[in-house]
Parts: C-alpha cells; sequence; structure tokens
C-alpha cells in the first residue's frame, strides 16, 4: 500500500472513530456498515478496539460486532461457512471481503494459483477473475503483482498488511526473537571471520617483510661476493708491474759470446 493510500486510510479511520466513539447502541451500526464498505478502507481494529464498539456483545445487536471481526481477520470463505448469523452483505461490502481474502492469501504465498483464487473467490472464470485483480486489487493499490496466463497464477511481490489476528502478535514477537538471535549469531560469525582475515593479513605482512629482507640480503652477499671476486680476478691476471719480467731475465741462462776473430 502506497504512502497516499495509506494516508487517506489513517485520516478515514481516525473519522470514523471519532464518530463511532460518541455512539452507543443501535447508533453505531451504520458506522461499522460504512466502515465495512467503503472503498479505501481495509483496517477494522481501531473500530473494533472502542469499549463502546464492545458493549454490543451480548445485545440484540452483537452481530454487527461479528462483521467488524470478520473484516477485520476474515475470508470469504468464512462469511459463507457463517452467513446463517451473520447479516447479509451488501455488494459493496462483497466486493470488501473477497479483496481483503486475496490479502489473505498473499500473506502465505507470493504466487498464487488461479485455480485457487477463483475457488476461494467464487469466481467461475478466469476472464472474471484478472477483471477482479486488476481493476478491484491493483488499481485499488492493495496488491502489485503479475498475471500470468499461461500458468495461470497471479504472482504477487507486495500485498497491504491486515490487522493482527488474535495471538498473531505473540507468534511475530516470536518469529522476530528468532531472527534476531540468527543476525546475531551471523553477526558474530562474520566478526570472527574479519577477525581471522585481519590476522591473516598482517602473518601475510610479516612474512612478506621477512621474505623482501631475505632478498636485500642475498643481494648484498652477492654485490660483496662480487667485489672480491673482481679484486681476486685483477690481482690474478692484471699487470705484474715487470716483476714476471724480471724472474724470468734472472733465471733464462745466458748465451756466451764467443770472440770475433780479427
Amino acid at each position: 500500500m502506497d504512502m497516499e493510500l495509506e494516508q487517506k486510510q489513517a485520516e478515514i479511520i481516525d473519522e470514523l472513530v471519532r464518530r463511532a466513539s460518541t455512539c452507543k447502541g443501535e447508533a453505531l451500526l451504520p458506522i461499522i456498515i460504512e466502515a465495512t464498505s467503503h472503498p479505501s478502507l481495509f483496517a477494522f481494529s481501531e473500530i473494533l478496539a472502542l469499549p463502546n464498539v464492545a458493549q454490543l456483545e451480548g445485545s440484540t445487536h452483537s452481530v454487527y460486532v461479528d462483521v467488524l471481526r470478520l473484516f477485520a481477520h476474515g475470508t470469504w470463505g468464512d462469511y459463507k461457512c457463517n452467513a446463517s448469523r451473520i447479516p447479509q452483505l451488501s455488494p459493496d461490502q462483497i466486493l470488501k471481503l473477497k479483496q481483503l481474502t486475496v490479502l489473505t492469501l498473499a500473506e502465505s504465498n507470493k504466487v498464487l494459483p488461479y485455480d485457487t483464487l477463483m475457488a476461494e473467490l467464487d469466481v467461475t472464470n478466469v476472464r472474471e477473475l484478472e477483471d477482479f485483480l486488476i481493476n478491484d486489487c491493483m488499481y485499488a493499490g492493495i496488491v502489485r503483482g503479475k498475471l500470468d496466463q499461461l500458468k495461470r497464477c497471479f504472482e504477487v511481490p507486495f500485498a497491504a498488511g491486515r490487522d493482527l489476528r488474535p495471538g498473531q502478535l505473540g507468534n511475530m514477537l516470536h518469529t522476530l526473537s528468532n531472527w534476531l538471535n540468527t543476525s546475531e549469531n551471523l553477526l558474530g560469525s562474520i566478526q570472527d571471520k574479519i577477525k581471522w582475515a585481519d590476522n591473516m593479513s598482517e602473518i601475510d605482512k610479516k612474512h612478506r617483510k621477512e621474505a623482501e629482507e631475505g632478498v636485500e640480503e642475498v643481494k648484498k652477499s652477492l654485490s660483496m661476493k662480487g667485489d672480491i671476486d673482481s679484486r681476486g680476478h685483477k690481482e690474478m691476471f692484471g699487470e705484474p708491474s715487470g716483476v714476471m719480467d724480471y724472474e724470468e731475465d734472472r733465471i733464462r741462462p745466458k748465451r756466451r759470446r764467443h770472440p770475433v776473430t780479427r
């Protein structure tokens, strides 16, 4: 339900509650009928909770409290099962209750088969069903969906919520509590994984630094070895400053000179 429709519904509820708060007994019946017939109203718990409405219980008008409960929590099928003890509904009320029935079906299943919808709404053919879903549900803003004629189903990604049924709040709180516990456990697991990743990152940085330092040490070692080898090479093969020539000259036997005959 979009914001504009929610705001309009809130204004209608406030007006009906204000009027109902000043009435008692039979004077409340027209307000109840108006509320359950209004084309833009899909919530009834505020009216049902009024003390003077609750006072209708046990009176000759108690069936109108049942009508309010039907529109707050029930479906078209529920009405058919209890039609003998509930006042006959007007066409506007019938349309409203069928709209609410679609919302109830969409609570538990986001893909609604045509056959299920036709059975729940007492619709006899697909054309009538699709016209109802388009004109009275989607255009009304209470659902957003897509009609799949090939698969014969109504896909409903969004449906407006209905009034909470008795006991439903406790179930919702239990579900939310379980979700919270699961979320906390998941968050703890994620935090542990983040810590592990941080530790691994620090270890990796340390190993990388050690490897880089090792490479530098090897480079320095190789550089020093290169300098030593270079000096040794020069000493072995460089110019000996005439020493070898002198030694060879000293060792080499001298030739005798023969006297020259004149």
